[in-house]
């Protein structure tokens, strides 16, 4: 019998959780959470932010890191 789709996403969503836990993922939610926190906080404005996280994701390979993306397609 085959996975189902459902099935498919939880094994995804596993792997996302154990990659962000080894710290393979250059955007983790830790680093997301850390982001809003200082627009809550208004350290920063909301489009500083997307532009730093954007900048993140862009660096992410030369840190030899991933994105929450790639490692949850990687699943």
């Amino acid at each position: 019998m085959s996975r189902t789709r459902f099935e498919a996403r939880l094994d995804k969503r596993q792997n996302l959780k154990q990659c962000e836990a080894n710290g393979e993922v250059a955007d983790s939610l830790d680093v997301r959470m850390a982001l809003m926190e200082k627009v809550t906080s208004g350290e920063c404005t909301l489009e500083e932010v997307q532009t730093e996280l954007k900048k993140i994701k862009r660096n992410a390979k030369k840190n030899g890191k991933i994105t929450r993306t790639q490692a949850f397609t990687r699943g």
